[in-house]
């Protein structure tokens, strides 16, 4: 099964903690979580990062920057605007972009 790393990006601590559990209950999803908007731009270009998912708290700007920058990345990295839903949402959000990991 593929590694699927997630960088999740948010202002709320106890929701990003959340997340991370939640998406590392699935075999092979791997999270960090970043608070911190700038940082987010160079942990991305410096690591290996399937998906972004945006969290609560982050200004619109912000967002729309993140994703133009991942559009324009030498590699593919996926964003999701997530803002709750629970596990499932989650779940369907991420087969939706990566079909072929569906069980």
């Amino acid at each position: 099964m593929k590694t699927l790393n997630f960088l999740v990006i948010g202002k709320n601590q106890e929701i990003l903690d959340t997340l991370k559990r939640i998406i590392e209950n699935n075999e092979g999803w791997l999270a960090d979580i970043k608070t911190d908007e700038t940082e987010s731009y160079d942990y991305i270009q410096d690591n290996t990062v399937d998906i972004v998912l945006l969290s609560s708290g982050l200004e619109d700007q912000f967002e729309k920057e993140i994703k133009v920058f991942c559009e324009h990345l030498d590699k593919e990295v996926k964003v999701i605007d997530h803002y709750g839903g629970g596990s499932g949402l989650l779940k369907n959000e991420v087969y939706h972009l990566f079909p072929h990991l569906q069980p």
